[in-house]
């Protein structure tokens, strides 16, 4: 149970190349300016509803799909899913008009910050229902294996969301049916509010599959090499029939639980100390400098990607919404 485990504390970082390293940092750095943006939109009154912003989480969405085989491979998560749209590539100006909830947006706009879909990528949602996506996942995982076509399921949920009874529930049918399934608890330590150590009986959630002889890697969330060289670990047993695996990824957010939760469970003094000593970006950042990358071209990187993604609001705003008919589309009505 506990092989996957040294394999990881055994060579703890991917050997990125100065390219890739490049990109990691890239990824990250776009996640994190689009998420500031989409902060000051909120407050705008452009975006309504809940939004849930991922800075500070930025390595674990960019670290896991990177090793992701897009051909194949499905990807599910929660209702923090912006982030995890963006590491796939995707076009942040198609993301940003449906937060606002323009036509131009990804789902139309109908989906808004929490129900992202992209059936092209293999992006199943974005789901508002916490701990939902899990079992879902187990019906993708499924889907995999009866239909041969070598992918594996990614199913991200929050540690609040794994005290939920259904994610154990799909623990115990993808072991029983040894389905290709990477489970991805992303502990940022307070769920919706309340610390881990106040919520959970058992706070290492990685051994938490250990009832249904689910392998669990315990991983630095907010190291992008290590999250990589974790990721290829997991998947390379899975996709070689060792049936699924449980990866706990710590990391950290620096906002709240979502833009109307002032955070005021933990202290500022806290969040600072986190973004000064472990800050993903400022991670990768360091080691590219020690590479011989100049700090002016990390400049001219962030300034390019700042009017990426001001260019991707402007685009957003400028966007109409959708027509009152589309109040009638996409919607399943039949009779069985």
């Amino acid at each position: 149970m506990r092989n996957l485990q040294k394999a990881l504390e055994a060579k703890r970082h991917y050997d990125a190349s100065d390219e890739e390293l490049m990109e990691f940092y890239e990824q990250m750095l776009l996640i994190r300016r689009f998420e500031e943006r989409a902060g000051q939109l909120y407050g705008l009154g452009l975006i309504g509803g809940f939004c849930h912003l991922y800075i500070g989480q930025e390595a674990v969405a960019v670290g896991l799909q990177s090793a992701l085989d897009g051909d194949k491979d499905s990807v599910i998560t929660g209702y923090r899913d912006h982030g995890h749209m963006l590491a796939y590539g995707i076009d942040p100006k198609v993301i940003m008009a449906e937060l606002t909830g323009r036509q131009a947006g990804i789902s139309k706009g109908k989906g808004g910050s929490m129900h992202m879909f992209s059936t092209e990528h293999k992006f199943y949602g974005g789901h508002g229902i916490v701990g939902a996506q899990v079992a879902l996942g187990g019906g993708l995982a499924l889907a995999h294996q009866y239909n041969e076509d070598g992918g594996l399921c990614l199913a991200y949920f929050g540690d609040g969301a794994a005290n939920q009874g259904q994610v154990y529930e799909t623990f115990n049918m993808a072991a029983l049916w040894n389905l290709p399934i990477v489970f991805v608890v992303e502990n940022n330590g307070y769920a919706m509010g309340t610390a881990v150590k106040r919520s959970s009986a058992e706070t290492e959630f990685y051994r938490r599959g250990t009832a249904f002889r689910i392998p669990g890697m315990d991983v630095n969330g907010m190291d992008v090499l290590e999250v990589r060289a974790a990721a290829e670990i997991a998947m390379d047993y899975v996709r070689q029939g060792g049936g699924p695996v449980l990866m706990e990824l710590n990391t950290y957010r620096y906002r709240g639980h979502s833009m109307s939760d002032p955070a005021k469970y933990r202290s500022r003094e806290e969040v600072q100390d986190v973004r000064e000593k472990s800050d993903p970006i400022e991670g990768a950042k360091k080691v590219l400098l020690e590479r011989g990358v100049s700090e002016d071209k990390l400049k001219e990187i962030d300034k390019a990607i700042k009017a990426r993604v001001a260019e991707a609001a402007d685009f957003a705003e400028s966007s109409p919404e959708p027509a009152p008919s589309e109040l009638y589309t996409d919607v399943l009505v039949g009779e069985y």
